[in-house]
Formats: C-alpha cells, structure tokens, sequence
C-alpha cells in the first residue's frame, strides 16, 4: 500500500510518495519554484536536512540529495555556522511572483513561444506531451521496448570484445552503409526469420526510419514529387519525405490497410507510397494478400517504388510473424525498413533499410556526404549480438512478455474505464488504441487528455496528431511494451482519475 500524501509546515512541500518522480526531486522542484516565485527570499534561512526529514517523513539522506543538487545549482548556499539559506545573488528577473501577485504582464510571459518560427511553432503544437526522456519507467509511452529486459551484461562483455582489438576497417574510415559484419549478420537473419533473401551489399545501416525512407526518397524520386503515405500514419514518416523535399499525400487506410484507389485517386502521379503492411502504425491493421499483389503490380506498371516499414513485424503473438512485403517482390520495387531501437533499446539508434539492389551504388555516394551517419560504437557487437543467437532469442522472451502486458492492459481498461474508452486486443505489435465511447466521442479531446495525463506522470500519445489531413480522429495510443506488468493497473487507476477530471461531466447524459 502507497504512503498517503505528506505535508510539511516550513516550507509547505507536498510529497507524493505514489508519482513517478522521485522524492529528492520533488523536493528540490519545490523549493526552487519558491525560490523563483519569492515565497522563500534571498538570504532566508532554510530548516535543517533532520528537521525537514523529520516533518516531511523522509530518509535524511532524501533531503541531502536534494539540497546537494540545489547547492550545485546555486540556489542554495551552505555556510558552516548558519547552516543552508537561499542564495543572495539571483538575478532579480528570474525571480517572478505567481499570478495576482506582481506577475509580469501576459505578454512578456509568452514571449519565448511567440518569437518562434511558424514552423518551429507547429512542432511545438503537434509535439506528444511527455517523450519519455526521464529516467522512471513510464505508463504508457509509443515505440518503446522494456529496457529492463534487454541482457547488458552480456552486451557489455560483446562491447569489450569488440572493441579491445578492432580490426583495421573497423578502426578506420567505414564504408558508408556502415559495420560490415553488421550488415551480413542482418542478411542472414532475414533470410532465416523474416522469409526474403538479400545482398548485404544492399544494406545500409541508418539513425532511424526518418534517415532510412530520406535516403530512399533522395534516390527515386525528385523534389517536388509525390509519395503515398497512409493516413493516420508515422508522424515520422512525413518528416522524413520533407527532408527530401517530397510532397506527402495522405491515402485513408481502412480496416484492411492500405487502399491503392484511393491512393491513385488522390494523387495518380505518385512515384513512392509509404506503407506498413505487416502492422499499420497506429491502427494495426494487416494489409492483405489481394492488396499486397495490387501495389507490387502497380510499383511494376508505374515503375514505382514501396518502402516498407516493418517497425514491430517480430512481434506476433498468435500464429508465426507475417512474411513481408518484400517477400513477394520479384521486379526489385520494395525497399525494406527495419529498426532495432524499438526491438533493443531506444539509445542505441541502429536501424537499417535494404534496398532493391540496383539503387546501391548511387546510395553509396549519397550517404558518403550524409555528415550524421549511425554510432559505430554498438554496430559490432550488435552483429555478434545477432549472428550467436541472441537476437532470436530476446525477441522470443520479450514477445511473450509483451504478450502478457497487452492482457495486463486490457484487464486494467476493463476494470478502471469501462464508461469512458473501448479497445481491443492486437495480435500483434506494442501499443493499443483506446477509444472514447461513443457517448463521449464528440466532446473527447486527446491533446488535452494527453496533457492532463503528463501532469499526472502517465505518458499517453493522441491518436490525432498520426493525422495529417484535417479529419482527425481522437483516442489513446498506450504503449504497454516498456510498462512494468504490476505497474499497468495502477496506471489506469490513475488514468482513470485523468478523465474524471477533464472530460466534461454532461458525458452521462449523452
């Protein structure tokens, strides 16, 4: 059972000893806030680390952690005879008063957002909420794997051999699709796992999917031109084709994925379309036999080109992974995108695309010039990692592990909120789709869900910022891959409160 909520009289800290941030940290954001906001004045002493221990029911060491880092920071000051008092020499414009009480004017406020750029403003607007960038797991964040369950020990010890006698290559000026061996171990375990057969010299190792389908947009089409993508879709995927100067046209998927007539209705003259067939990003959905012969027929026809992205393809938990797309290309149009981030762990930022073999060489020279190419650090020993058996069997461990925290999850939307959103199981991928209920759809925002659920320590994405048209629809993408099981339910507990907070209450009588 979580310790109820504390308070402390001095300094009128509030402690949650149940949120994600840990208590040094709430702590120290305290006490700076009311430093900032002149609640606590410069030169005021501050109670002792055993008196605030004491009224606040925390390890002394909690409160000396926190002091440590305000001291580092120079909001705090410690003298031997006076013990801790807030620093005299703050600037006085970074010290403001709450609103009502001296505040400065609205204007000067806002400033810093107003003299961004239209363009920097428009990604701070469809930026997710909360990224994940804190050290605490998260409930429930996209695209992330559970760090927790990845074997470092073992891929330190990879790292040293990797790295204690590097060969001449690998120490030297590394071609430009990168590690080597890296490149053949993913070779063959595409050929064994995922059904298609390739050259190494084929494949090129990337930062991500945003450089990955850059790359390939550079190659095959010229600026200005057109390139399908689905809708809702990747936001990354767009980023990456405005790296390429490509125009990106939203093609609406349905429950079958992928529709070419659509696709050739809105925009004919497209060269690229954009897809992930194995698991649609956000929807999930499988695109079909009958669909999948359609676009290659079409790529064939046109002369056209299919970058498939297989970002979570390895995680199917019935039945065996589907065979990709590029399984059943016979004319060399399919380009092939695969990431070990979202399989491994996000910092390493290893992902790789196969492409059809005659695009290589003018790749090579493209991606010579490309100044940010991937770390070599990890490359070798993620071809160790590979080519022992590793891989296969981390994928096989964690995808019965995620299997059993998608269960976890809709146990606890089931149990904590039933009346406010539906969702429903996936054979497949990392993240579910909650949905307002029907009762609730026309008044349920996911921006300001998503937004009330960071303040609350929860990470959940809007389904409407995948769109890129203007007819959004609004739900939850929650990630249950890097959750803790026994963490799921708590979550949605807490969730749940969210909704009850920020959903209008005329919901019942809708």
């Amino acid at each position: 059972m979580p310790r109820p909520i504390r308070k402390a009289t001095p300094l009128g800290l509030v402690l949650d000893p149940a949120a994600v941030l840990p208590l040094h940290r709430q702590i120290g954001q305290q006490v700076r806030r009311a430093i900032l906001e002149r609640r606590l004045a410069p030169g005021q002493r501050l109670p002792s680390s055993r008196v605030m221990a004491s009224e606040l029911d925390v390890a002394r060491g909690t409160v000396l952690l926190a002091m440590d880092q305000l001291i580092a920071e120079g909001y705090v000051v410690a003298q031997a005879a006076s013990g801790l008092s807030v620093a005299n020499d703050l600037p006085d414009e970074m010290l403001t008063a709450p609103p009502g009480k001296g505040a400065p004017p609205a204007a000067s406020r806002t400033a810093p957002t107003a003299a961004l750029s239209r363009r920097a403003r428009a990604a701070l607007r469809d930026a997710p909420t909360a990224c994940g960038f804190d050290d605490a797991p998260l409930a429930f964040p996209t695209g992330q794997p559970d760090r927790a369950a990845f074997p470092f020990a073992l891929w330190a010890k990879l790292l040293e051999r990797e790295w204690r006698q590097p060969s001449w290559t690998v120490a030297g000026a590394l071609h430009p699709f990168g590690h080597d061996g890296l490149r053949r171990a993913i070779a063959a375990y595409l050929g064994a796992a995922r059904g298609f057969t390739c050259a190494f010299e084929a494949i090129v190792v990337t930062t991500g999917v945003r450089q990955s389908l850059s790359l390939l947009a550079e190659l095959v089409l010229d600026r200005g031109e057109a390139a399908w993508i689905e809708e809702p879709g990747f936001v990354g995927t767009r980023e990456a084709l405005a790296l390429a100067d490509v125009r990106a046209v939203p093609v609406p998927v349905d429950s079958q994925g992928f529709v070419l007539d659509k696709a050739l209705a809105a925009e004919p003259a497209a060269r690229l379309a954009v897809v992930a067939p194995s698991h649609q990003f956000p929807l999930g959905s499988v695109l079909g036999l009958q669909r999948r012969l359609a676009l290659l027929s079409w790529a064939e026809r046109r002369e056209g080109w299919i970058a498939e992205d297989d970002f979570d393809g390895e995680y199917r938990y019935a039945g065996r992974p589907l065979a990709p797309l590029r399984a059943l290309d016979r004319s060399g149009r399919v380009a092939y995108l695969g990431s070990f981030s979202k399989l491994l762990f996000p910092a390493l930022r290893l992902s790789y695309i196969v492409l059809p073999a005659g695009l290589a060489p003018a790749a090579e020279v493209l991606m010579a010039a490309v100044p940010a190419r991937p770390s070599l650090l990890g490359q070798g020993a993620l071809a160790r990692f590979i080519a022992d058996g590793h891989f296969a069997t981390h994928l096989r461990r964690t995808r019965l592990l995620y299997a059993g925290r998608q269960e976890a999850l809709l146990a606890g939307l089931e149990r904590h909120l039933a009346g406010w959103l539906e969702s429903a199981g996936d054979p497949g991928g990392m993240h579910l789709i909650a949905r307002p209920v029907a009762a609730l759809a026309p008044r349920f925002d996911d921006r300001v869900v998503a937004a009330a659920a960071a303040q609350a320590g929860i990470t959940v994405s809007p389904l409407s910022a995948c769109h890129a048209g203007r007819h959004r629809r609004h739900g939850l993408l929650l990630g249950y891959a890097a959750t803790p099981e026994d963490e799921i339910d708590r979550a949605c507990a807490r969730l749940s409160r969210v909704l009850h907070d920020v959903v209008p209450l005329r919901r019942r009588s809708a």
